[in-house]
């Protein structure tokens, strides 16, 4: 997951390897098709990213570390002019400790570790990837549902007491409130680790042998540094562990749930109680990494995996941007609760299982489809063949929009900033921000379609003409 879409597909056909394909260090890439406005545009990322994230904070600050609290103000369009300033007298109060601890960065650091021994030390099934140009396929360990569980118990039960006298008294939970009162300072010790991680992913990739992705060896340093050169890095010593994969999963979508569950845990601290949209946010995007994690051999076929390389796009979406952006509404309401009706919140309950339901059933059939076009479970499904053996599906939920998995997800995203009510536009931000995202996303997808299909793909959008909404859009 990160700046790009969960588990996105180019297409849904079965058939020959959609992947990309990577070039040796010592290739030369005959043509370079620009995203995000070249060297200069992606230069302009590397550091309106992490601004970004503090500018969510700023706008909808909570309690500070030191207890002095927050100003009450969360910025919203329609009383810009006021909370505005409220939020400028909040930023002229921040100290540099606001910002950075040494405390956080251990954390931070501590975090990582963590996630890397589970990774190592848990069980999990060892799976084949997709085929590569060079004809090999990579091994993956997938422990992603296992990780899960246990971290949350280690949240739970994994800390270690000790009595005044320094005897061993037991385990008890983490103060997972901790990371609402340092919400600032963790999220800018991840900024530090996610930085040194992206230079050391750059440097690695002119090892020699290191497999480059079309897209990040361009010759342009900076877009080259954004955009990721190497495909897969992985270290020597383990043939399996993939630094891309364990990103996309492990860190910023587990850690997305722990910090979650901090703001409930901080909700309940201040105010005595959890309130229904607290619950409900916790709820829903808690299911949402869950089944990312137990789907977790989808992403094999996904463009990250496939055809992006790993830089700091892909790492900073993953241990940043995801964590602490997509954790606003329910950091918004630990302080900013709209006391929703039973009701109210019954009906957004509907809305997101209703986008759930949408998202995977169309996922499931997609990946039924291309393991095994031919299975019992696919023998209602039409499909149109094409002339390099692939065959796209032309029915089923594939039949009615050629992006109906990004709808579904759509929905559940609208369906999370609703639990925060009207009192602001803020917390609307991931349903903007996320419609911005699938936009260019599917745009990005036909343009690649197109080339890997030709005239196919035209005689594909006829049956299939609609991107998003059947009948509409």
């Amino acid at each position: 997951m990160g700046l790009t879409q969960r588990f996105k597909d180019d297409n849904q056909s079965a058939g020959p390897n959609s992947s990309s394909h990577p070039n040796k260090n010592n290739s030369t890439v005959k043509k370079v098709n620009f995203e995000f406005g070249g060297p200069i545009g992606t230069g302009a990322l590397v550091f309106f990213l992490p601004f970004f994230v503090y500018v969510l904070f700023i706008l909808c600050p909570g309690s500070s570390p030191d207890g002095r609290g927050s100003t009450g103000h969360c910025v919203s369009i329609s009383d810009f002019s006021a909370q505005g300033g409220l939020a400028s007298q909040y930023l002229s109060e921040l100290k540099f400790t606001d910002f950075f601890t040494l405390e956080s960065f251990v954390v931070a650091l501590s975090w990582m570790a963590l996630q890397v021994a589970l990774q190592f030390l848990l069980p999990g099934e060892r799976v084949q990837g997709v085929k590569l140009r060079d004809g090999t396929h990579l091994t993956y360990k997938f422990n992603a549902h296992l990780t899960f569980w246990i971290t949350l118990v280690i949240m739970g039960h994994g800390k270690p007491l000790f009595a005044e006298d320094g005897r061993f008294a037991g385990f008890g939970s983490f103060d997972l409130g901790w990371c609402y009162r340092h919400y600032l300072d963790l999220a800018t010790a991840c900024m530090v680790l996610t930085i040194l991680f992206s230079v050391y992913l750059y440097l690695k990739s002119f090892a020699p042998g290191a497999m480059l992705a079309e897209g990040g060896d361009t010759g342009h340093s900076v877009y080259d540094f954004f955009m990721g050169r190497e495909l897969n890095p992985r270290f020597k010593f383990s043939s399996t562990f993939d630094l891309k994969e364990f990103c996309e999963l492990k860190p910023g979508l587990i850690g997305w749930v722990v910090l979650n569950l901090g703001m409930a845990c901080e909700q309940y601290r201040l105010q005595g109680s959890v309130s229904m949209s607290m619950l409900a946010i916790n709820l829903f995007q808690g299911f949402y990494v869950w089944d990312a994690l137990y789907h977790e051999r989808a992403i094999l076929t996904t463009m990250d995996i496939t055809t992006d390389g790993f830089g700091y796009m892909l790492a900073f979406g993953d241990l940043c941007w995801v964590p602490f952006t997509y954790t606003l509404q329910a950091r918004y309401l630990v302080e900013h609760d709209p006391n929703l009706s039973f009701g109210a919140v019954c009906c957004i309950c509907v809305l997101n299982f209703l986008g759930y339901f949408i998202f995977r059933s169309a996922n499931s059939e997609k990946d039924r489809f291309r393991s095994n076009p031919n299975s019992p479970d696919c023998e209602h499904l039409k499909y149109m063949s094409t002339a390099r053996g692939s065959k796209l599906l032309i029915s089923g939920w594939w039949g009615t929009a050629r992006k109906i998995n990004y709808t579904g997800d759509w929905i559940m995203g609208f369906s999370w900033c609703a639990v925060t009510g009207w009192g602001t536009t803020l917390t609307y931000f991931y349903a903007i921000y996320f419609a911005v995202l699938l936009i260019h996303r599917a745009f990005r997808d036909d343009h690649f379609c197109r080339e890997k299909y030709g005239a196919d793909w035209d005689k594909y959008k006829k049956h299939v003409p609609y991107m998003f909404v059947p009948f509409f859009l």
